[in-house]
């Protein structure tokens, strides 16, 4: 039955490790056996690992996890905990008795959100990596949990979201999100959000738009400076795809960010998307049935924003923002 998650998609895990007294943590998306992947970079402040490989003029094919962090640069230390547990699993790129798992993966700015970030020598996302992808399951928790722990947009908390839909093929997308962004998720500060036309049921309250926009709705208003906002998003479909068709898919993909966050891809942001081929559906048109496939996959990011901040609750810390359930839930 599908739970409107990312783990919709057969072949695919999620896990999440956090610190509540750190106020960070990591999620990963790990996959049953290596899967196709691309991405596609829009943010101006973007920090990522692997994501060379993705290209499709890249040699390595196949990827084990995808890894997304709070933690700003220190975050990226989270594949390597990723890595040490899937290698513990026999999982990696195989080159004669070397056993390397392929672990790309980027990272969000949450260092100011509050927590205690005196980590000492060493900082703590290698572990708080193996943790998350020990503990991946079939099911993804929404909200401040993982990444999303100490995420944050301009004017409410951010956090983890996820959805999914089907074309009218029958192929499915599902979408994972951490929103961190610098804009706002919602219209000015009332309670409707930016991607409430493409919303499911009640998913994110339901409350549709606005009749009249508030003066404050197209007020440009940005959160710190440059490389402190970033929305980080993994698609996943069970569609078979090569490289270059998953790069495609990410491209078509950002354009739900921007149905989602007013204003999305600025200079301050690290926005981007991972795009993963899980399943072994054929594609019934390489043209026609990709472009469906994009265009849901843009409706699917949106909803799953707005579902980040819909399910996000504010951290115990003095400079805490509050939550869209503090203001409106």
């Amino acid at each position: 039955m599908a739970q409107n998650l990312i783990t919709d998609i057969p072949g695919l895990k999620v896990g999440h490790a956090g610190d509540a007294k750190l106020g960070s943590g990591t999620t990963v998306v790990t996959f049953d056996k290596p899967v196709t992947a691309s991405v596609d970079v829009r943010g101006g402040g973007p920090g990522t690992r692997e994501t060379a490989l993705l290209d499709p003029a890249q040699t390595v094919d196949g990827i084990d996890a995808i890894v997304l962090s709070g933690g700003s640069a220190y975050g990226l230390d989270a594949a390597s905990g990723v890595q040490a547990y899937l290698r513990e699993q026999g999982r990696g790129f195989k080159v004669r008795e070397a056993l390397v798992p392929i672990v790309p993966g980027a990272i969000l700015f949450d260092l100011l959100s509050g927590g205690n970030k005196k980590w000492g020598r060493y900082p703590p996302y290698r572990e708080l990596g193996y943790k998350a992808a020990k503990a991946a399951i079939s099911d993804c928790a929404l909200g401040s949990v993982g990444a999303g722990l100490g995420a944050t947009t301009v004017n409410l908390k951010g956090g983890i979201g996820s959805a999914s839909a089907k074309t009218s093929g029958g192929l499915t997308v599902g979408v994972l999100v951490a929103v961190n962004a610098a804009g706002s998720v919602t219209v000015g500060d009332s309670p409707h959000f930016w991607a409430a036309p493409f919303e499911q049921g009640n998913e994110f309250g339901g409350y549709g738009l606005p009749g009249q926009f508030g003066a404050d709705a197209f007020e440009m208003r940005t959160k710190g400076g440059p490389g402190q906002a970033t929305t980080l998003a993994v698609i996943a479909t069970d569609a078979r795809l090569n490289k270059a068709q998953c790069k495609r898919l990410a491209v078509m993909a950002q354009t739900g960010m921007a149905r989602a966050i007013y204003p999305v891809h600025t200079p301050l942001d690290g926005d981007m998307v991972f795009a993963a081929s899980v399943g072994d559906k054929k594609l019934a048109d390489p043209i026609f049935a990709l472009t469906e496939l994009g265009t849901v996959a843009a409706n699917v990011l949106a909803r799953a924003i707005a579902r980040a901040v819909y399910s996000a609750k504010a951290l115990n810390f003095p400079v805490a923002l509050a939550s869209w359930q503090d203001w409106h839930g």
